[in-house]
């Protein structure tokens, strides 16, 4: 498993690159077309989707380190710690992103959710390295 994490984990922060381009190049035309001169609320969903393509390329990082420390050291608390940042991706950068899109305000409720589960992946993933000694890590060959 802990190779797919990184694969995962690679395709993510792809991804986050491309959506941040899109945020950077092309959101801010489609938005003046869906609100027209309110240039405020422009800017806040342009603000909106950089804040959901940053904090995906952040915990896609995570993804990878998950999948770097369960090659040192196979733990389930790594493993949650990926799954919580996944969760985190989708609930926060997803619902984001959906919300600049489609303007669902209530989508907004949610988003929090997905913050909660970033700090979970943290939290799991300092307990996954908290106690790692030297003679328990495979080590890995030159």
């Amino acid at each position: 498993m802990n190779r797919h994490w990184i694969f995962l984990g690679c395709l993510l922060a792809g991804l986050a690159v491309g959506l941040g381009a899109f945020g950077a190049h092309g959101l801010g035309e489609r938005l003046e077309e869906i609100h027209g001169e309110d240039l405020d609320t422009v800017n806040k969903r342009i603000e909106n989707w950089k804040t959901a393509a940053a904090y995906q390329m952040y915990h896609s990082l995570g993804i990878i380190l998950v999948g770097m420390i369960t090659l040192l050291r196979p733990s389930k608390f790594a493993k949650i710690a990926g799954f919580l940042f996944l969760t985190g991706i989708c609930l926060f950068s997803g619902l984001l992103y959906a919300l600049v899109i489609l303007e669902k305000p209530f989508l907004g409720a949610i988003v929090p959710l997905g913050g909660l589960s970033f700090i979970g992946g943290w939290l799991f993933l300092a307990r996954a390295t908290c106690c790692m000694s030297r003679s328990e890590t495979v080590q890995l060959k030159d």
